[in-house]
């Protein structure tokens, strides 16, 4: 089963005169929908757009796979635990919260930042914090407490790429245009995928897709 999910059907939310616009895919924060809190272990694939200056204050998390994937400009990322650093176009930011961790995030460029991040569920709760920094992801990314992994596909114009078995795949679109089992997706469309064979992916452009494999 293939449920494909458009750009405009997302909540939106932020504090668009603090330069924030956030775009969420689940529910989330008074957008509350009991039909849609998670798909596998993946609660939450926000869009976030961050103008020159702006940013979240510190703030908690805990019991969460926070996985962050920058596209546009460069995103500053600190935490409780002494963790500093920024994040570019092509890296990917992993910060398991675990027991709790508190942490901001910031544009402190000269232009704006978008990036995605997705929040997964653990499979067991507590421990402590760990953070990770991948530079130039150019393979898998597994996320093993959440038994999901993350690939970056990068289809030109009329490449065919087939999706990873499994009973949970999502897939994001970044940029471009994709086509999967009949339609066409653009950017910050996504598939929710079910089921243990999937279909093939196919660039109808040059495209970028962010795609989850999950067992559960």
């Amino acid at each position: 089963m293939i449920e494909v999910r458009r750009a405009d059907e997302r909540q939106h939310g932020g504090d668009p005169e603090a330069g924030i616009d956030s775009r969420h895919a689940f529910s989330f924060g008074p957008h509350y929908d009991p039909d849609n809190l998670r798909f596998g272990a993946l609660i939450a694939c926000n869009e976030e757009r961050l103008a020159p200056g702006a940013g979240f204050a510190e703030h908690p998390h805990s019991h969460t796979e926070i996985v962050t994937w920058v596209t546009e400009g460069e995103l500053t990322h600190r935490d409780s635990t002494g963790h500093a650093r920024v994040i570019r176009p092509g890296d990917v930011q992993h910060l398991s919260a675990a027991a709790g961790v508190r942490h901001s995030e910031r544009n402190e460029g000269a232009v704006p930042l978008v990036f995605v991040q997705m929040w997964l569920a653990p499979r067991a709760p507590g421990g402590e914090p760990s953070y990770a920094v991948v530079r130039d992801l150019a393979g898998p990314y597994a996320v093993p407490g959440a038994g999901a992994t993350l690939r970056v596909l990068r289809p030109a114009a009329g490449e065919r790429t087939a999706l990873p078995d499994g009973p949970f795949r999502y897939v994001h679109v970044v940029r471009g245009e994709v086509r999967l089992a009949g339609d066409t997706l653009g950017p910050g469309d996504a598939a929710r995928i079910t089921g243990a064979r999937g279909p093939e992916l196919a660039g109808v452009t040059e495209a970028e897709v962010l795609l989850w494999a999950m067992e559960s």
